[in-house]
């Protein structure tokens, strides 16, 4: 009577750094079935453990910038003035026209980026439940000076200032909690009226007689 689309679906998830959102899309991929990561593309250098197509596409900037002038990509930057990063589309419109879903952890200005070539993608934001509580955990990775903590809250205040531009805001004060509710958002898009790819209802009204009259009888 219903058939739904089967194509997957493109999972954007953003949030200021010490929010929890790679351990909240490392759960989900963990545990959530047709599901994949998306690969980014590179020009970096490849460091010695990471594997070419795995980890990450890595090509030459001539390569990367060739990838631009043919709109081969869905977003892309250029990170600290030199190496450029960017999600290539070919690779995540495959996956999703297998009918599985990919999950793309990407800051905001990536985000935005998709959201104008790929408004069916599902934007999702992680927030941590206080500044107070972003700070204990920045401070917990050992590795942020007075400087750093500085820039990544400041960077923090105009992130927030973007959520508008998203679909979701789960607020990241317990992790089994937080992954629960992106799962809850991931089940309930599926049901959404408009990836109904078509409705019968003349069957549906033909069963629906079948079952009175059987009550009748």
């Amino acid at each position: 009577m219903i058939k739904s689309r089967k194509k997957g679906d493109l999972i954007v998830i953003s949030g200021p750094s010490g929010s929890g959102k790679d351990s909240i899309c490392n759960e989900i991929l963990k545990n959530r079935e047709n599901i994949q990561e998306s690969i980014s593309m590179t020009t970096r250098e490849r460091r010695d453990y990471e594997v070419d197509g795995k980890d990450y596409y890595f090509v030459t900037k001539e390569e990367f910038e060739e990838h631009i002038k043919n709109d081969d990509l869905l977003e892309y930057a250029i990170v600290h003035e030199k190496d450029y990063y960017g999600t290539p589309k070919s690779n995540i419109f495959k996956i999703l026209d297998s009918g599985e879903d990919v999950i793309l952890i990407i800051d905001i200005q990536g985000a935005l980026q998709i959201k104008e070539k790929y408004k069916d993608a599902i934007f999702i934001f992680i927030l941590p439940p206080s500044m107070k509580e972003l700070k204990k955990r920045l401070i917990k990775r050992g590795s942020e000076t007075k400087e750093s903590l500085l820039r990544r809250f400041k960077s923090m205040y105009k992130e927030i200032n973007t959520i508008s531009k998203y679909n979701y805001v789960v607020v990241n004060d317990d992790l089994n909690e937080a992954v629960r509710k992106v799962n809850s958002i991931l089940d309930s898009e599926k049901c959404r009226v408009d990836r109904i790819e078509e409705l019968d209802i003349n069957s549906i009204e033909e069963v629906m007689h079948e079952d009175l009259v059987d009550f009748n009888e």
